[in-house]
This record gives structure tokens, sequence and C-alpha cells, in this order.
């Protein structure tokens, strides 16, 4: 019964997590081009969106994050034997790359509380969809629960890749044809 209410508090905390990740980078945008408007606006907006960062980065998402692998640690503990699953050691290298993902999204965001901006709103655009890869791959290897067929997964992935990067396009095409969309 202990497991199961483990494994939910994670589950939850990852959606948190995910939930942080997901809109942080939508974030980043919005502040990078607020950063290319004239006064007033810009600096009314760059306040108010450092503050909304702010809140979502140290509210949200770092402790979902934290309390998200707390409850993954207790897990392997109750459940050792996953540790040797060929399935977990592929999750466990996503989880890796998750928090590589996060430590740079750090990173981006102690720039932009000191208006420092290092990208464009395009490559935030494209770096929003890391997270959606990761989660993809994370929740079909803990669902089946195998390594899969590395030639399917991998071409998978790269599917959903290119079209995501199509989606950003068309919403390009969209934007600029109509700047309020």
């Amino acid at each position: 019964m202990l497991y199961a209410y483990i494994k939910s508090l994670h589950l939850i905390f990852v959606v948190t997590w995910f939930a942080g990740l997901f809109y942080i980078p939508r974030l980043f945008i919005y502040h990078i081009e607020a950063m290319q408007k004239p006064s007033p606006d810009r600096e009314i907006l760059s306040t108010q969106l450092k503050l909304m960062t702010k809140r979502l980065w140290y509210i949200i998402t770092w402790p979902s994050a934290i309390l998200c692998t707390v409850f993954a640690i207790w897990l392997l503990v109750l459940m050792p034997g996953w540790l040797q699953q060929p399935w977990m050691h592929v999750k466990l290298g996503f989880v890796v790359l998750l928090f590589v993902y996060h430590f740079k999204c750090h990173q981006i965001f102690k720039q932009l509380q000191r208006d420092e901006v290092k990208y464009t709103s395009k490559f935030m655009r494209i770096w929003n969809e890391v997270a959606t890869l990761i989660l993809f791959a994370v929740v079909f290897l803990v669902i089946l629960k195998n390594a899969f067929n590395w030639i399917y997964g991998v071409i998978g992935m790269l599917v959903l890749a290119v079209l995501l990067m199509l989606g950003i396009r068309l919403y390009k095409r969209i934007r600029d044809k109509n700047p309020n969309a």
C-alpha cells in the first residue's frame, strides 16, 4: 500500500515539474520579445515577466523537481529490482538529460533576471520542445517497461521532432500573418 502512495506522489510531482518546464520557456520567449519593445513597454513587461518566471521557477518547478526525485529514489528503495532492468537504465539516462535541460533553463532564467538576452525567441521555441521529447521517451519506457527496439524508438523520436519543428514553422507563419495570434 505504501508503494501506491509513493508512486502517486512521484507522478504528481512529475506532472508539476513538467508543467513548469513546459511553461518556463514560453515565459522566456515573452521576455525576450518584450526586451525588443520600446520604453516604457519594455520595462513594464520585463518587470512583470521576471516576477512570473521567478514564482514559477522557485515555487513550482524547483520544488517539484526535488520532490519528484525524492519519491523516485524512495520507489527504487522499495523496488530495487528495477535497477537491474534495461528499461530503467534507459529511463534514468533520460532523467539525467531532463536535469541537464532543467539546469540549462535555470541558467537562462538567471540571465533573463539580469536582462541578459543571449538567445532568440525562435531558439527558445525550439528549446521548448526538448522537454516534450524527453517526456515522450520516459512515458513510453515506463509504460512498456522495455528498452524497445532502438530502431523504432529512434525513428519515432525523429518523426516526433520533425512534427514539432513543422508545428513551430506553421505557428510562425500564422503569427507573421496575424501578429495577435
